[in-house]
């Protein structure tokens, strides 16, 4: 299939890392549906949409919520009638703390967006890509360098990013039957909303603050596309993307 008739969802992508993919992947022509909690913002995203390239539906989703990531997909299939890209990228991280500071609050709302959210929408994008003519697709994680080395105070996000790993393997493995590939995209300081205070200082190991480098968003965007555009044949099962400088091996 020509990019011209892909059509891709992304989560969270009212801001960030899920806004700047989407237009990237709408402005290279794939038809594009821009889904999260915050409709206006979405709608905010989609008027910045390439007037030369794909179409775009703006769809409310909380993905915590089954029925409605069901309702996301079926307006998909409605709307477009097939699905080859999910960037399954929505996610939150909370506030820095010790682990017996953590509340189980905030422990089961971490877990219930990073994890069953990510889980809920491979299952719908899954039922789309296997049941479709011609069969397949393709799910992109987005992960965390906190998949492989944890930041200090971050337990429950960490451990959901570990979770996230095992998710992506394990859909990697169960899709080859039906030509459904999954990636995971390690992302470390993209200047986004998400990381502006690594600009003013965040914690490091050793207890000192520490003002991080950032990289533009717009090379985690095209990261995205190199891998949607990649036949079935062929995947990325895993790709770190960092600032080049950042502290991320040995955290210094």
């Amino acid at each position: 299939m020509t990019a011209k008739a892909k059509v891709a969802i992304i989560t969270g992508a009212s801001s960030g890392i899920g806004k700047a993919a989407a237009l990237r992947l709408q402005s290279a022509g794939y038809d594009v549906v821009l889904a999260a909690r915050r409709v206006h913002e979405l709608e905010e995203a989609a008027a910045e949409a390439c007037p030369r390239g794909g179409r775009v539906l703006v769809a409310a989703c909380d993905v915590t919520n089954q029925s409605s990531v069901k309702t996301l997909f079926e307006r998909t299939r409605q709307e477009f009638g097939r699905l080859d890209v999910l960037f399954n990228n929505a996610g939150i991280f909370a506030q820095g703390a010790p682990i017996d500071e953590v509340s189980y609050e905030s422990w089961k709302k971490i877990v219930d967006v990073n994890i069953n959210g990510m889980f809920l929408c491979a299952q719908e994008a899954w039922k789309m890509m296997k049941a479709q003519d011609p069969q397949g697709g393709r799910i992109i994680n987005n992960g965390s360098l906190a998949a492989h080395n944890p930041r200090p105070l971050s337990a429950p996000y960490t451990t959901t990013k570990h979770a996230i790993t095992g998710l992506t393997k394990s859909l990697s493995l169960d899709g080859r039957p039906y030509r459904i590939a999954c990636s995971q995209v390690d992302i470390g300081n993209a200047a986004t909303e998400f990381t502006a205070r690594m600009a003013t200082g965040i914690l490091q190991a050793n207890g000192e603050l520490m003002v991080e480098p950032r990289m533009d968003v717009t090379h985690v965007a095209d990261a995205i596309l190199y891998i949607a555009n990649l036949p079935l044949e062929a995947n990325v099962l895993f790709m770190s993307l960092l600032a080049t400088n950042m502290p991320y091996v040995g955290r210094g």
